[in-house]
Parts: structure tokens; C-alpha cells; sequence
């Protein structure tokens, strides 16, 4: 079933997300005949100045109004009760079947007002309740045990549902099945509500959700990479390399294992440094390592673990680490988090003899294949422009990605004002949510020939600024500085249309796939 909006909003109920989850898993192989619209605001409602309906079901079947109610429910005296996950019980204002009622006699009158009120002949129209978390079972002359599902219903959704409209089809006795074109109409007129009144800040708060449920199952991977010695963990950008070695570092640390996570560059370093305070755990960059253990008194540590691995394929940095590990790389405990097929190329080529190096040590090869960072537009926007891999899954759909192209700086500066204003005048993104990506300094940048009030909104990061990032204004860096970084909102400008058949596109992957749910991308073309 096509969910509208596809993304979960996030303040709705424990309750109201089970059963989102129900129908967008139902009917999957009809999803463009049955949608599903949830949380649709009712602004003329009968009896009340604003209503909203849970969900609303355009399908085949008909139309269908569903309130939910979540936790346990109780009816006393014809007064309704919840009681939540703390124990607290809650007064209902009014029977959830009448508010379900309520809700689609205002729907329907809508459809009627703003469409042919002839267009409805042949929908069957119903309503009823969804109890996820208990097995209610009330008998009432106020409604029929098909009108409403319990937790018992819902693990088998389909046919409930199905049992459901049958029961109003029956109940109003519909011969027919509405037209294509006028189910087709009635979904069309319902779905702008939708995608207009959900600004972009909604969108990502959403899928903030997702990442942290993402994030929970990486952790999984870190229980079984702990227990090995030696391990290669291999992912494309967003599958969660750098949130994984700092989980792993605390892992090592807390059992006793004085440990040293290294990267090559300093802006990962000081970016990881100012927010990772662990007993144990020093922070270093491979060129300031020599410093850092003089500093600590350290001649070696008890494990290794390498970010953005990719970057240290030398056999000189090899034999560096070699050096400063118990055991050295054969027989040390050691963990490097890599992309060796995409983010190479800003610090030169791995060597061919390093990989083979690394790998004669028979390490445990771990794929990394679940996006824990992007959203599937994003996901998909770099799979087709670039061929690159960046995982499965991501973290709900978020908004379109925005693709432009200039043919001269001026245009190309009047896209980027246009971008700026719609993420956080419209979209209402904050400032210091937005990072623009250039492979070029600001200098030579196009963001330095924008209006000079603009300019004054836009910060150009370093590596100690990013000991506070985000800030509280537009932050600027070119692409290869913001390696192993992210930011809510991107947008990457200064780039020539990748070509299909390139085989390196360092800047282009790098630079799309440091945002989290907004994506824009403004790119140089020749007329």
C-alpha cells in the first residue's frame, strides 16, 4: 500500500506507527491502487474547528476512515479510557468510533464540494478502529466486531481489512467496484494536502527517526567485530564506518585494551576528537601519531582501529602501523573501516601491494550493505548518476532530490540563492543545518560572487570550527575537507554533469553523500 506521506510523521503515537507500518507492508504489489493518507487534517469538520483523520483508505474497496487507538483500552459506564506504557490512564473525549464516524462524514462532504458528487456512486464508504496494543473485544449496540481490529486482527492485516470492507459493502450493498479514473481522482484530490503543507524540517525530523533505529542495528555488528582480532569492514559512504569505530572503541577501551583510532585527515580527527571524550581512546591523525604517543608516554597500543581505511593503503603506512600495535598486523587486534572502491583518489591510490599486504593476514571480512545515513532518493540519485554503491535500505524516502545545471556563474549563483531560500526560508531548515560542498576554495567558488547579505550567513569551515559544528550559520568547505562529515542539508555546487562512463568521480561521491535528507545538486554545463 502507497503511504502518503511515505514517511512517518514524528509526532504521531507508539500506536499510529504500528499500524503505519501495517498498511504500508499490505497490498505491496497494488501499491498504486491502494493509498493510504495518515494524519489528514480535517479543516471543515462538523463539530470541531480543526479535526484529523489517522488514516484515510482510497482503494478499490472504497473509502475508509481508521482511528487508532493505542495502549490498553477500557469502556466504563460509557466513558472510554487508555492506559499508556507508564501505567497512566487517560480519559478519552468521545468513543473513538464516533470520532471515526465524525471524520469521514467530513472527508466525504469534502470530496463532494471539491469534486462530482457523482463520482462516489460506486465507492463503498466505512469507518472503524484499530486497537494495536490490546485485545479488545467489547460487545456494544453501538457498533459490529467487524468494524474494529485488535491486536489479534493485526498480525494478520489483509485479511481483517478484507473482512472489513466486505462487511460495509455488504452493509451499503455495492455491486460495483469504483472506476479506475475515479479512484485515481479522488486520491489525486486528497494528495495535495499532503505534499505542500510537509515542509523539508518535517521531512528530516522524520527520518532522524529512522537513522536511529539504524544506528541500533549496527551496534549487532560491532557485538560480532569486537570478538575477532583482525577485521576488514567494507561499506560505501553512510553505512555507518565511523559510527562503528567509535562503538568499537569503546568496546576495546572498556575491557582494559588501551586503544588508537586513526585517520588521515585532521578535519575527521578534530571533529571526532571534540566530540568523543573515551577513557583510553586516543584520537590521532597517521601524520601526528609520532606526537601523540610521545605526549602519552605510549610506545604501543593494545588494538588499532582505522577510519576511512582507504586513505592509508601504502606499505609505508602500513609498516607505520605495524610499529605501533601489540603483536604488529599479523598477530595485533586490529579493525580497518574502508570504501576502497569509491572515496579514493583525494590522498592518492591505494597500492595494490598494501591490499594484498593486509589481506595475507586472513582479517574477518565484514560487508557493510544497510545506508544508515541517507535518504532513498538520495541513495538512488547516486546509484544512477554514478554507479556507486552506497548500501541498501536508507532511512525513509525524504524529499526529492533537486537537480539543476547552469551554463554560465551567474546562473549558477541565481540557483543557489533560489536553493538557499527554498531549504530554510521555505522548508524551514535551520542555517547551521545547511552546508554548501565545492571542489574549489571559496575564492574561486561561485558562493563568493552571491549578494554580499547572503555572504554574511555563510561560515567557511576549518578543522578547529568544526569542533563546534553545526554552527549557527550557512557553513561553506570544498568537498575533500568534508570527507567522513555530514550535515541534514547539502548543497553541492561547482561540479561539471558527471559522465556515465567516468571511471573516477571522487568530488561527485563524496560531495552527494554527505547529506542526511535534503539534496541539492547545482552543476556546470557547456551550452
Amino acid at each position: 500500500m502507497r503511504m502518503i506521506p511515505d514517511i512517518l510523521i514524528s509526532s504521531i503515537s507508539t500506536g499510529e506507527k504500528k499500524v503505519f507500518e501495517k498498511l504500508r507492508n499490505s497490498y505491496q504489489n497494488r501499491d498504486s491502487e491502494y493509498h493510504a493518507f495518515h494524519s489528514l487534517r480535517l479543516t471543515h469538520h462538523s463539530t470541531k474547528r480543526f479535526g484529523e483523520v489517522d488514516f484515510l483508505i482510497c482503494c478499490p474497496k472504497g473509502i475508509f476512515a481508521i482511528e487508532v487507538k493505542g495502549g490498553a483500552i477500557s469502556l466504563k459506564d460509557g466513558q472510554w479510557y487508555s492506559r499508556d506504557r507508564n501505567g497512566m490512564i487517560h480519559s478519552l473525549r468521545e468513543s473513538p468510533f464516533n470520532q471515526s464516524e465524525s471524520g469521514l462524514h467530513a472527508i466525504i462532504s469534502k470530496i463532494k464540494s471539491g469534486l462530482n458528487a457523482s463520482i462516489l456512486r460506486n465507492f463503498t464508504i466505512g469507518y472503524g478502529v484499530i486497537f494495536p496494543d490490546c485485545d479488545f473485544d467489547i460487545k456494544s449496540a453501538e457498533w459490529d466486531r467487524s468494524m474494529y481490529a485488535n491486536a489479534r486482527d493485526c498480525r494478520d492485516f489483509e485479511h481483517w481489512f478484507d473482512r472489513f470492507a466486505k462487511y460495509w459493502r455488504n452493509k451499503q450493498n455495492k455491486q460495483k467496484q469504483p472506476e479506475v479514473s475515479d479512484l485515481k481522482a479522488v486520491s489525486k484530490y486528497l494528495r495535495p494536502e499532503f505534499e505542500t503543507a510537509i515542509p523539508l524540517h518535517v521531512l528530516s525530523d522524520s527520518a532522524r527517526e529512522s537513522i536511529a533505529k539504524l544506528t541500533e542495528d549496527q551496534i549487532g555488528f560491532v557485538d560480532i567485530i569486537s570478538e575477532n582480532d583482525r577485521v576488514l569492514c567494507d561499506g560505501g559512504a553512510g553505512t555507518g564506518k565511523t559510527f562503528m569505530a567509535m562503538e568499537l572503541a569503546r568496546r576495546w577501551t572498556s575491557k582494559g585494551l588501551n586503544t588508537v583510532l586513526i585517520c588521515r585527515s585532521p578535519w575527521l580527527c578534530k571533529y571526532l576528537e571534540s566530540r568523543c571524550a573515551i577513557t583510553g581512546l586516543t584520537i590521532s591523525t597517521i601524520s601526528g601519531l609520532e606526537v601523540n604517543m610521545r605526549r602519552r608516554g605510549i610506545s604501543q597500543f593494545d588494538a588499532l582501529i582505522i577510519d576511512e581505511g582507504q586513505d592509508l593503503l601504502t606499505i609505508e603506512y602500513l609498516d607505520q602501523l605495524d610499529k605501533i600495535v601489540k603483536g604488529g598486523l599479523p598477530n595485533g587486534k586490529w579493525c580497518f573501516y574502508q570504501d576502497i572502491n569509491n572515496q579514493t583518489g583525494f590522498f592518492g591510490e591505494p597500492e595494490s601491494e598494501a591490499i594484498e599486504y593486509l589481506n595475507s593476514f586472513d582479517p574477518v571480512k565484514w560487508p557493510l550493505r544497510k545506508n544508515c545515513r541517507n535518504t532513498r532518493h538520495i541513495l538512488e540519485t547516486v546509484q544512477t548518476s554514478l554507479g556507486a554503491d552506497m548500501g541498501v535500505v536508507g532511512v525513509g524516502d525524504g524529499p526529492e532530490v533537486r537537480i539543476q545545471t547552469a551554463a554560465s556563474d551567474s546562473e549558477a549563483v541565481e540557483a543557489l540563492e533560489k536553493e538557499l531560500f527554498e531549504i530554510i526560508q521555505n522548508g524551514g531548515i535551520n542555517y547551521g543545518d545547511v552546508t554548501i560542498l565545492s571542489p574549489f576554495e571559496f575564492s574561486k567558488s561561485i558562493v563568493s560572487i552571491l549578494p554580499e547579505k547572503l555572504k554574511r550567513r555563510i561560515a567557511i569551515l576549518d578543522e578547529y570550527s568544526l569542533m563546534n559544528f553545526p554552527l549557527n550559520d550557512i557553513s561553506f568547505t570544498e568537498i575533500a575537507n568534508f570527507k567522513g562529515l555530514e550535515n541534514e542539508a547539502v548543497i553541492v555546487i561547482d561540479l561539471p554533469v558527471p559522465e556515465k562512463n567516468s571511471v573516477k568521480m571522487t568530488n561527485h561521491y563524496v560531495g552527494l553523500s554527505r547529506a542526511r535528507t535534503v539534496l541539492s545538486v547545482i552543476y556546470f554545463t557547456s551550452n
